[in-house]
């Protein structure tokens, strides 16, 4: 019942957050160069992990399905598997997923570090709320850098499956071929799909983040257990939206 407890706790607490930071928003103009340096942390400087990481689930991910394809003559249809399986699932969950193990955690680490060692009531102090000044530029980076992120991620996670197709002796699938089998059943409405899952993804994945940071309370070996409790709890926020979005849009 005390775990029950918390949890309902926690997700008051980060509707709330949520709430007062977004009623800051009138003041966002003034925060426009820590929106830009968020978007700067939490999306430039993940490109490149998400970059190796979605050319190789793309190549696995031919890989695969040319090995269970070509036992039903149906090698011509691994574009369209990889395609719909990027757009739609795999390409969200991973982004996602990196976000909360690199992005996440940091801010965590940040608020907790602030928090602990009174930094923030030092803002309260000097009238400044959290909400705005820490909480709203790091939601509304989010924002901005996320749908980005997830489809440079699709886009190269296609080409690392073309590779595969191309250079793998048993597939034999040229990259035209494969192009045009994900480009024939891939429409702009699976695209927009993927890309309003990454954006609710990372949008409570970073709520979640700021709002455990914000709530450490104790001393310095809080902030670690608070870390570890941001990113299991995002991962976990990831899977159960995961099914009820998709659900939602099928």
């Amino acid at each position: 019942m005390k775990q029950f407890n918390q949890i309902f706790e926690g997700l008051g607490s980060a509707i709330l957050l949520a709430y007062r930071s977004f009623a800051s928003l009138p003041n966002a103009p003034r925060i426009i160069k820590r929106v830009v340096e968020q978007a700067y942390l939490g999306g430039y400087s993940t490109l490149p992990i998400v970059a190796i990481l979605s050319f190789f689930i793309g190549a696995v991910l031919a890989l695969q399905s040319g090995i269970s394809l070509q036992n039903f003559g149906a090698k011509q249809l691994i574009g369209t598997l990889v395609g719909e399986s990027l757009v739609r699932e795999l390409g969200p969950v991973m982004v996602s997923i990196l976000l909360a193990g690199r992005v996440a955690s940091a801010i965590t680490a940040e608020l907790a570090s602030m928090k602990v060692y009174q930094e923030v009531d030092a803002l309260v102090t000097m009238n400044i709320p959290p909400e705005r000044f820490l909480v709203l530029p790091r939601l509304l980076a989010v924002l901005i850098y996320m749908p980005v992120l997830t489809m440079i991620g699709i886009i190269i996670g296609w080409f690392g499956g073309a590779i595969v197709c191309e250079y793998v002796g048993f597939i034999g699938v040229d990259a035209e071929q494969y192009f045009h089998s994900l480009t024939k059943f891939l429409t702009i409405s699976k695209v927009f799909d993927g890309l309003i899952k990454a954006e609710i993804f990372g949008f409570s994945i970073i709520l979640i983040a700021c709002n455990t940071g914000l709530r450490t309370k104790g001393g310095p070996r809080e902030i670690g257990y608070a870390v570890t409790r941001s990113v299991v709890l995002s991962l976990i926020t990831i899977l159960i939206l995961d099914y009820f979005i998709t659900k939602a849009l099928a």
